[in-house]
């Protein structure tokens, strides 16, 4: 068996290659041709989360499962912790042990990256990042690169020496690129104007408002709180809205989306708002944006089609590379 600390693993993900694993698996996911149950939680006596993320993915021979925890008191360690075990699909003896902690922020980011890659206008400038933490990093590097008319970055979170520190870091990271990264006091002034928003927090009341959005923005949003929603019904009601897989974003809590679940409960919208998965726009069956004033909305619930292709990539280099530990089993 090979295990991957967070350290190799951080050696050998690649994001391009990463943004197309997940695109596929995706694909193969929306086709009907992978078995992905909707997540399962158990509930810890502090309100944290364990959850458990099992899979296969056929088309790249991937069997396994995430054990992901959300902890979101969490100061001095990340919120979401996550081991992934990969296992053989011919036999089923485990074969890797995974951290999972990067790969569950860096295979978010990726997903929101490909749909971003559908959605977004072409001529994209503005994108803000609506949170602090280790999302709001990973979905700046990750969406910029399907962006290349970016030019700015705007970051904006409840405590302002955090959103100082990340605009000094993705300043200093994207400086070749000739992206200027910026703080916004508040979520509506980062927000106004923005052409991409990415969305990462934990908040239970929503930090996207469709009053603050113009026409023609694109917003991911991959924040999760069982007890509340980081987009609002309005933005909802007015939106293109794709998901990762019908069933999952509407499964009930904490599998699916609040964002989706309580407009549907309060009679505002049916189950048939969800205009495509993004597997659908990735195959060609549904299209993506099909006008530039469209507001187009990624409400993202994490499914293990993509802990399953970020860690069989992932696997499949470090082996490559002579990466990890190998143990008998």
């Amino acid at each position: 068996m090979l295990l991957l600390n967070m350290a190799d693993v951080d050696s050998v993900l690649d994001l391009d290659a990463l943004t197309e694993a997940v695109a596929d698996a995706l694909r193969e996911l929306s086709a009907g041709r992978a078995s992905i149950p909707p997540r399962v939680a158990a509930e810890a006596a502090n309100g944290g989360l364990l959850a458990a993320m099992p899979g296969a993915l056929p088309g790249i021979g991937a069997l396994g499962a995430k054990l992901v925890t959300v902890f979101p008191g969490n100061v001095e360690r990340p919120s979401h912790q996550a081991v992934v075990v990969l296992f053989d699909s011919d036999t089923g003896t485990p074969t890797a042990l995974i951290d999972g902690t990067l790969l569950t922020a860096t295979r978010t980011a990726a997903a929101s990256a490909v749909a971003t890659r559908y959605l977004a206008r072409p001529d994209s400038r503005v994108m803000a990042i609506l949170g602090t933490g280790v999302q709001a990093r990973a979905h700046a590097l990750a969406v910029r690169r399907v962006c290349p008319s970016l030019r700015e970055i705007r970051i904006a979170g409840r405590d302002p020496a955090k959103g100082a520190a990340l605009a000094e870091e993705l300043s200093a990271r994207l400086a070749h690129a000739e992206i200027a990264v910026i703080t916004a006091p508040t979520f509506a002034d980062a927000l106004a104007g923005a052409d991409i928003v990415c969305a990462t927090t934990h908040s239970p009341d929503p930090v996207v408002r469709r009053e603050w959005l113009h026409r023609g923005v694109h917003v991911n949003s991959v924040g999760f709180n069982t007890a509340g929603r980081e987009v609002d019904a309005a933005t909802v009601l007015d939106a293109v809205v794709v998901v990762e897989s019908r069933g999952s974003a509407l499964a009930p809590i904490p599998a699916g989306a609040n964002e989706l679940l309580w407009p549907i409960r309060d009679g505002l919208i049916r189950a048939e708002h969800i205009h495509a998965e993004i597997g659908e726009l990735v195959a060609g069956t549904r299209p993506g944006r099909t006008a530039p004033d469209q507001i187009t909305l990624y409400k993202s619930v994490g499914v293990a089609a993509e802990d399953l292709a970020a860690a069989t990539l992932v696997m499949r280099d470090a082996l490559a590379r002579g990466v990890g530990t190998t143990i008998d089993f």
